[in-house]
C-alpha cells in the first residue's frame, strides 16, 4: 500500500475516533437517588436537558426557604447584563440581607451540592455588595464570599461551586445563606441549587481504605480524612479529551473539563484515542468511576525516548493555599507498545514533590482496564491566597523501563475542608470589572483564565524546575559537564543568546544597583567571548544566567543580589554585580575554579575526593552558613543548602552559594520562627518546616545534615533505582548509623581511610542534624565545633601511623599550600582564625 494512502487512513481513523460521541456505554450506570434542581427565585419550573429545576416561588414549591423573617426577594437579574434569555438557573435568584436557608429530605448518605452564581444587578442590590456565608452538613462552604470578586477574577460571569459532603441519619440537608456580618449593605445570593446523590465508594472510600489512607506529598505517614469530611470539587479534566458536559457524565452530572488550559510544560505530548480496546471496569472501578471518554482519550509523551528525557507533562491549576488536596489520576493504557508490567514505568509529582517513583499502570489494572490513584497534598505559600497546584508525569530511562513515557487519562482534584470543618478560602484581589456578561450556555464557566491558573515554568534557584524534576531520576548523571546547565534551570558559563543586537536598559528602581555594581550587556557579551574574563582581562568571573520571563526567577534574581551583596565571607561565595537589560537576568561571581561539590562526588571524570577534603570542605561550608545564622546584621536562612550549591575554588575553600530562596530571620529574640512558603529542594527539606509552613535557622541545620551523610555516602539524597529501604539516604543512614552498621553506607574510596573515632564522631553531627523535632538539632555553631573535632581525631589517628613527625596529613598538590593550616596539637582549634573572619 503506497504511503501517502496509508497516511490518509490513518488520519481519517483519527478523526473518527476524535469526533466520537462522549456518551460512552457507561453513560447512565449510576441512578442517584436524590436528584434535586431548584431554580431559585423563580416562580415557574423549567426542563433543561431532560432534568426539571423547580422554581423556589412557585406556589406550594416543595423546595420554598426557610427564614426568621420574611425578607428575602426574588429578582431576574439585570437585563444589560444578561443577553441569553431564559437561561436556568442563571436568570433569576433569592437575595437577602437576613440569614435564610433550604432543607432538603433526602437520604442518608454522600452527595454532591452545586450552588450556582450569577453576580448581577438585581433590584436594588448591587452585584459588588454580595459578601456572604454558605453553611452546610456542619461545614462552612464559603465565608464572607463574594460572587462579583470570583467572577471577575476567573473571568466567568456565571459560575457554580461543587461540594461533596455526607447526610447524617437524621436526613436533612440544611444549607444556610447569611450575609457577612458588620456590613448594612452586604447581602446573600443564590440562582441555583442542586443536590445529587452519589455512590458511597466513589471519593470516600473505594479503593483506598480510609483507616489506611492515602499517600501524602513529602510525609512519609499516610493521610487520612474520614468518611464525613467535605471536599470542594475544584477542577475535573478529561486529559486529553474533549470537554464533557453534566448530561454527557455517568448520571452524576459532573463536568469534566479539557486539559488543554491546564497544560503548563514546554511541550503537551501527544493524544493517543483508543478506539479497538473495549473498556473493562472492576469491582474496584466501576462504570460510574468516569466516562467512558475520560479512558478512551490520554496524553502521553510520545515514541521519541530522548526527547522525552528532556521535558515532563505537568498540569497547574491554582487553588487556596492552607489545605490539604485530595488529587485523584485516572489511568487506562490502551496504547499498542504498553502490554506487560514493567514496560512503561514513570514517576509521578505531585507541587513538586515526588509520589510515585515507578509508576506501573499495566500492574496496577492491566491492558484497557480503567484504574485511578488517589494522593494528598498540602499546598502552603506563606501570606499568599493562591498557588499553583501542578501534577508532573516525568519518562524514567531505558535501563529502568523499555519505554521512556508516560501517561494520564484524567485529572480530578478536591479540597478537604480544614480542623474547623471549613472549606471557604479567601476572596481574590479586585481586577478590573469585566462584568456584565452573558452566562456560557453549554459549559462550566467555573475555570480561570489561564493568565490565572497557569502556572510559569521557572527556572529558579529553588531548583523546581521540569529539567529539575527528571534530574530526581538521572540525579546528575556523572558523565555530567562542569559547563552544563544546572539543576535549577539556570547556566553556568553557556554562551548567552541576545534576540536584538542592541542594549536595552531594564533595569528599573527595584533593582539594589547601589550595592553592586551593574554590567551593561555588551559587557556580558563581551566576557562569554573572551572565556569569562571582565575587566579586559583582568578578573576572571563565573556567569550565571536565569531563565527569562519568570516572576518567580525575577524574585529570587532580586534577593540574591540583595543578600550576598551586603555579606562578606570566606566561605560564602562573593558577587560582582548583576546585569538586567534586553529581559535577561545576569549574576556575576568571583570564579571558582573547582566547580561544586556535587561534581566531586559524582563527575567520574574527577578524581575521588579524599576523606580529609571532604572533612575540610563540610566545615568549611558549615563556618559560612553559621555566619549567615550569626556573624550578620540579622539572621539570614539560606533555605536551599545542598551539595550543588556548595561551590570551590582553586584552592579547595568551600563557598556557600545561590541565595535565591534565602530569608531574614525572626527579627526579635521573642519570635523564634518566619512563616513563609515551604520552598527548597526535594530530599533536602526540613520535615518540619514543611508540616508547619515555620522556617528557622535549624530548617539549614537539617539540610546541612543532609550533605554531611552525602558526602560520606558519594550518593543523592533522593535515589530513585535504589532498593526502596534505601530509596532515601536520610532513613538509610540514619538506620545504618543506629544499628551499628555504618559501613554499609560510607563511599567505597573511603574504606579503611577514615579513623573510627572520627567516623563515630562524623556520624553522631550528621544524625544530630536530622532530628525531626528543629529544637533538638545542633546549631551551626555546635556543629563547626563538632566537625573541627572530628578533624582533628582524624589528624591525630593518621599523626600517629606517620613515621616522620609533623608529616603532613593532607592529601595536597602544591595548589594547597595558601590553604587554612591544620595543627594536631590537642587544640580544639583546628582552623586558623581566618576561617571566622567576615
Amino acid at each position: 500500500m503506497k504511503p501517502l494512502l496509508l497516511l490518509f487512513i490513518f488520519i481519517s481513523i483519527s478523526l473518527e475516533a476524535l469526533s466520537v460521541s462522549v456518551t460512552g456505554d457507561n453513560v447512565g450506570a449510576y441512578k442517584p437517588t436524590d436528584d434535586i434542581t431548584v431554580d431559585c427565585g423563580s416562580h415557574t419550573s423549567s426542563t433543561v436537558d431532560g432534568r426539571v429545576w423547580i422554581g423556589d416561588a412557585a406556589n406550594s414549591s416543595d423546595y420554598s426557604p426557610i427564614e426568621k423573617t420574611p425578607s428575602s426577594i426574588t429578582a431576574s437579574a439585570n437585563r444589560s447584563s444578561f443577553t441569553i434569555s431564559g437561561f436556568v438557573p442563571y436568570s433569576t435568584a433569592r437575595l437577602s440581607r437576613s440569614e435564610f436557608a433550604y432543607n432538603f429530605h433526602v437520604t442518608a448518605g454522600p452527595k454532591f451540592v452545586r450552588l450556582y452564581f450569577f453576580p448581577s444587578d438585581y433590584l436594588n442590590f448591587r452585584r459588588a455588595d454580595s459578601f456572604f456565608l454558605v453553611e452546610a452538613a456542619g461545614y462552612t462552604l464559603l465565608q464572607n464570599f463574594s460572587a462579583y470578586l470570583f467572577a471577575n477574577y476567573t473571568d466567568s460571569p456565571s459560575f457554580f461551586k461543587e461540594f461533596c459532603l455526607t447526610v447524617g441519619e437524621d436526613q436533612i440537608l440544611n444549607v444556610k445563606f447569611a450575609p457577612t456580618p458588620g456590613n448594612s449593605d452586604a447581602y446573600a445570593f443564590v440562582n441555583g441549587i442542586e443536590i445529587v446523590s452519589m455512590p458511597n465508594g466513589l471519593y470516600y472510600n473505594s479503593a483506598v481504605d480510609l483507616t489506611e489512607g492515602i499517600k501524602l506529598a513529602g510525609q512519609l505517614q499516610p493521610y487520612t480524612f474520614g468518611a464525613t469530611d467535605a471536599l470542594e470539587a475544584v477542577k475535573r479534566l478529561n486529559v486529553g479529551g474533549t470537554f464533557v458536559g453534566p448530561a454527557d457524565d455517568t448520571g452524576m452530572y459532573r463536568t469534566w473539563e479539557a486539559d488543554d488550559n491546564y497544560l503548563s510544560s514546554s511541550s503537551i505530548g501527544v493524544i493517543p484515542v483508543n478506539i479497538t480496546i473495549q473498556l473493562n471496569y472492576s469491582e474496584l472501578v466501576p462504570n460510574f468511576t468516569a466516562p467512558d471518554n475520560v479512558y478512551k482519550t490520554a496524553r502521553s509523551m510520545g515514541m521519541d525516548q530522548r526527547i522525552n528525557l528532556s521535558y515532563n507533562l505537568t498540569w497547574s491549576v491554582e487553588v487556596d493555599t492552607n489545605f490539604y488536596y485530595l488529587v485523584r489520576l485516572h489511568f487506562c493504557e490502551f496504547q499498542i507498545e504498553s502490554n506487560s508490567p514493567s514496560d512503561m514505568l514513570f514517576g509521578i509529582f505531585l507541587d513538586s514533590q515526588l509520589v510515585e517513583n515507578r509508576a506501573d499502570v499495566i500492574r496496577w489494572g492491566g491492558k484497557g482496564n480503567p484504574v485511578y490513584r488517589d494522593y494528598a497534598v498540602f499546598m502552603s505559600d506563606g501570606q499568599k491566597k493562591r498557588s499553583n497546584l501542578s501534577v508532573t508525569l516525568g519518562a524514567l530511562p531505558e535501563n529502568i523501563t523499555r519505554y521512556s513515557d508516560s501517561i494520564l487519562n484524567g485529572l480530578e482534584i478536591f479540597k478537604i475542608n480544614n480542623s474547623d470543618r471549613n472549606l471557604a478560602g479567601s476572596n481574590p484581589d479586585p481586577v478590573p470589572d469585566k462584568l456584565p456578561g452573558p452566562p456560557p450556555a453549554s459549559k462550566s464557566s467555573s475555570n480561570l483564565s489561564k493568565a490565572a491558573r497557569i502556572a510559569i515554568v521557572a527556572g529558579g534557584a529553588s531548583g523546581f524546575t521540569v529539567l529539575s524534576l527528571l534530574a530526581f531520576f538521572l540525579y546528575r548523571r556523572r558523565n555530567r559537564a562542569t559547563d552544563s546547565t544546572s539543576s535549577d534551570g539556570t547556566s553556568w558559563w553557556g554562551p548567552v543568546s541576545y534576540a536584538t543586537t542592541e542594549s536595552t536598559k531594564t533595569q528599573g528602581s527595584f533593582l539594589p544597583s547601589d550595592l553592586c555594581r551593574h554590567f551593561e550587556l555588551a559587557e556580558i557579551r563581551a566576557a562569554t567571548r573572551q572565556g569569562a574574563y571582565v575587566d579586559g582581562g583582568a578578573t576572571k568571573v563565573a556567569i550565571k544566567r536565569l531563565n527569562q520571563g519568570s516572576q518567580q526567577g525575577l524574585h529570587e534574581f532580586r534577593t540574591e543580589i540583595e543578600m550576598l551583596s551586603q555579606l562578606r565571607h570566606r566561605h560564602l561565595v562573593s558577587l560582582l554585580g548583576f546585569c538586567k537589560d534586553a529581559g535577561e537576568m545576569i549574576l556575576v561571581y568571583d570564579y571558582m575554579a573547582r566547580g561544586t561539590l556535587s561534581d566531586h562526588l559524582y563527575n567520574t571524570d574527577n578524581p575521588p575526593l579524599p576523606w580529609m577534603r571532604r572533612l575540610e570542605i563540610c566545615t568549611g561550608a558549615a563556618c559560612g552558613l553559621d555566619y549567615l545564622h550569626t556573624g550578620a546584621k540579622h539572621t539570614i536562612i539560606h533555605r536551599d543548602v545542598k551539595t550543588t550549591n556548595i561551590l570551590l575554588d582553586e584552592k579547595w575553600v568551600a563557598k556557600v552559594s545561590d541565595f535565591g530562596l534565602s530569608k531574614v530571620g525572626p527579627a526579635s529574640e521573642s519570635k523564634t520562627h518566619v512563616s513563609t512558603a515551604v520552598k527548597g529542594t526535594f530530599g533536602y527539606l526540613d520535615p518540619e518546616y514543611y508540616r508547619r509552613q515555620q522556617l528557622t535557622d535549624k530548617s539549614d541545620v537539617y539540610s546541612f545534615g543532609m550533605v554531611l551523610f552525602e558526602v560520606l555516602c558519594a550518593r543523592p539524597a533522593v535515589s530513585r533505582m535504589a532498593p526502596m529501604e534505601q530509596i532515601s539516604l536520610a532513613e538509610w543512614a540514619q538506620s545504618c548509623c543506629k544499628s551499628g552498621a555504618v559501613d554499609k553506607i560510607v563511599d567505597p574510596h573511603l574504606k579503611g581511610a577514615i579513623a573510627p573515632e572520627c567516623l563515630d564522631k562524623f556520624c553522631e553531627i550528621a544524625v544530630s542534624c536530622l532530628q525531626d523535632e528543629g529544637a533538638k538539632r545542633p546549631s551551626m555553631n555546635d556543629v563547626v565545633s563538632g566537625l573541627k573535632f572530628a578533624l582533628q581525631l582524624q589528624v591525630s589517628t593518621e599523626q600517629e601511623v606517620t613515621v616522620h613527625v609533623g608529616a603532613s596529613v593532607h592529601d595536597s598538590d602544591d595548589s594547597d599550600h595558601d590553604a587554612a593550616p591544620i595543627r594536631g596539637n590537642g587544640s580544639d582549634e583546628v582552623f586558623s582564625a581566618s576561617d571566622s573572619d567576615v
